[in-house]
Order: C-alpha cells, then structure tokens, then sequence
C-alpha cells in the first residue's frame, strides 16, 4: 500500500483476438494486436505497488465480459469488474443484468457507443430503456466519450437519469500536445455539474502524431483542469493498459499520472489513487480467489 492509501488501477483490459470477438484491434497498432493477460499486467502491478484493478470490457459481447470473470476468479488482485450488456435490447439486458447482480466482484455496466455509427446512439428509446435498468439496480456506467457529441450526452444522461453513476473514461480524451482546449474544457465543466458523475485519469496520450510524444508536464494543465471540475473526491486513475503499450508502456504512462498526482500531497493524491475508485465502484481491498 502506497504512503497515500491503497493504490488501484482503475481501468485496464485482457483480450484474446484468437478468440474473433474483438473487430476493433485490427484498427490498431500491431504491438497490441495479441492476446493479454494477468500474466502480462503482474510485473506492473509489482513495481508501482497497485493494490487492485479494475478490469473493464473491451467487446461489447457476453463472451468478453465471461471471460474477464474468469480472470477475477484466478486473481484476487482484480478487485471489480466493469462488463456489458445490450443496452439497445432492454429485455436481454435485464435477464443479464440479473446474472451479472450475482456475480463477485461485478462493478459497472459498459458499452463500446465509439464504435457505433451513430454517434447518437446513446439518446436512442431502446438504449433509455436499458440505462434505467442500470440506474434502477444502482450501477454506474462508464462512459467512453472519444467524440465531443459523446461528452454531450452527459447533460442527457444527468436530466434523465437523475440517480446514474456515470464514469467518464480517460477525461474524454482532452487534446494533450495540441494548442486547443475547446471544446474539451467547457464541456468537461458542464459534465461535472452533476455531482455523480466522475471521470478516469486514464488514457491521457498525446492527441496527434506518436501518442507516446508527452511528458508528465504535457499531462499536468489537463488534470488540474479536472481537479477544478471534478475536485479529488471524483477523480481516479487508471493505466488503460494494454492500450497503453501504444503510447510507451505501463511504466511510462502510469508513471506520467502518478508523478502529477502524488505531486498534490495526500488530499488530493489519496482519492486519486484508490479512494475514488473504491467509493464509486464498491470495491473490497481483502477480496480473495
């Protein structure tokens, strides 16, 4: 456990593409086009004292999130586990909410809505419906919000969903290395008026060229930005990883994150770092296989 408190990972995946179910890799750089596991992650968790992760889904399929419950079972380290279900088929959502309710560990809903056509297609009546589902049961749903139409959904999600937990993945991909901070900043203001609404300090690459092209400076205006909205109580980090091997690695881009983080001392750090996560997910540190 870190001088702060209890360290946790708050986002980070395992796919196996040998399995077919994840169309999306072979958009993507070649080093993360093979299967990852725990054995790959372990080494990490190791060296910068994580005491648990969060493991999010990556395919909007029942298989995917199966199997990352497999990955929970064998490793109490994985302490939630952000799964799926067809949100824009309310019927099969909640006969799968119900199994999922039942299963150790299960933290958050997720849906891949970037790779949809339709950038709209979280405003849709059918995908309502399953969202009151998730709100009903009380579980959050993390939002991957890539596109600034998708931060604008936040307002919606806020007005007609009035008691969801939504958690923005990776601050909404804020353009890090560019000279723009619009739209990013004032939608990201907007979103946080909602007090239950939080966001990942994860996924923060640079924005254009090699996504490995930034510094633990280039990060820093983007998370203090977030800390004004947001405030530490909101707020919590992740690796993103394996993804994250595409932008120099685990080591370099949660040590990039820490680095700023730990910087602000223990009021700020502490939340960050584990409190967060483990108050919006319900996480459990003595968790056991």
């Amino acid at each position: 456990m870190h001088a702060f408190g209890p360290v946790i990972d708050a986002h980070q995946h395992f796919w196996d593409p040998s399995t077919g179910g994840y169309p999306w890799l072979a958009r993507e750089p070649e080093s993360i086009q093979r299967a990852f596991d725990y054995a790959d992650l372990a080494p990490h968790l190791a060296a910068y004292g994580i005491d648990g992760t969060v493991l999010v889904q990556s395919a909007d399929s029942d298989e995917d999130t199966d199997a990352m419950f497999a990955q929970a079972a064998a490793h109490p380290e994985i302490l939630g586990v952000v799964g799926y279900v067809p949100l824009e088929q309310p019927a099969r959502a909640e006969r799968r909410l119900q199994e999922l309710l039942g299963r150790e560990r299960f933290v958050g809903i997720r849906n891949l809505i970037h790779d949809q056509p339709d950038p709209d297609w979280l405003l849709r009546a059918d995908v309502a419906e399953g969202l009151a589902l998730l709100e009903a049961h009380q579980v959050p749903f993390d939002l991957v919000a890539v596109l600034p139409r998708h931060l604008e959904h936040v307002a919606y999600l806020s007005e007609q969903f009035p008691n969801l937990t939504v958690v923005i993945d990776h601050l909404a991909k804020p353009p890090i290395g560019t000279p723009r901070s619009e739209p990013w900043t004032s939608l990201l203001r907007d979103a946080a008026d909602n007090p239950r609404v939080v966001a990942k300090v994860s996924g923060l690459y640079a924005a254009t060229g090699d996504p490995a092209a930034f510094t633990a400076d280039d990060l820093a205006p983007w998370i203090a930005s977030a800390l004004e909205f947001f405030g530490p109580s909101r707020l919590m980090v992740g690796s993103d990883w394996p993804v994250a091997v595409v932008a120099g690695g685990y080591d370099r881009v949660m040590g990039a994150v820490i680095e700023v983080v730990t910087a602000y001392g223990p009021e700020v750090a502490g939340p960050l770092l584990g409190g967060t996560a483990i108050a919006t997910y319900g996480l459990t540190l003595s968790v056991t296989a």
